[in-house]
């Protein structure tokens, strides 16, 4: 296991990395609308949520990969009405082959964002 941080983006809010690989595989952290100073970027769900997808890239960058290597994404979300919002910005980011992906609605998410996203990516050696 090799445990992976990157400094483009925001620190861990605990003791925890922002992701491992194992072999070819990469598990993420769930990543929230911070920036890189720690702050949360907007209350607008939107913006939220293309700050959580530039958060996933500089992570799985970090971890030798890119969006084209995700296998799985999970998205928890405090409001289900906010899905068609999440979903536009989300899917811009999956041009091509698109992962599988389950979406969740809870009660409550840390710093009370409205949107935290975690990946799974695999990266296939040529």
């Amino acid at each position: 296991m090799e445990p992976i941080n990157s400094k483009n983006a925001p620190e861990a809010l605990g003791p925890y990395s922002h992701g491992v690989k194992v072999g070819n595989m990469f598990y993420s952290s769930g990543q929230i609308p911070l920036t890189l100073e720690g702050e949360i970027i907007s209350d607008d769900v939107q913006e939220q949520t293309k700050q959580v997808m530039e958060n996933v890239g500089a992570v799985l960058e970090a971890a030798g990969m890119g969006f084209e290597d995700i296998v799985k994404t999970t998205i928890f979300i405090s409001d289900m009405g906010d899905f068609p919002k999440i979903n536009d910005v989300y899917g811009a980011y999956f041009p091509g082959k698109l992962p599988a992906r389950s979406c969740v609605e809870v009660s409550r998410l840390p710093k009370d964002v409205q949107v935290e996203i975690e990946v799974v990516a695999s990266k296939m050696e040529p």
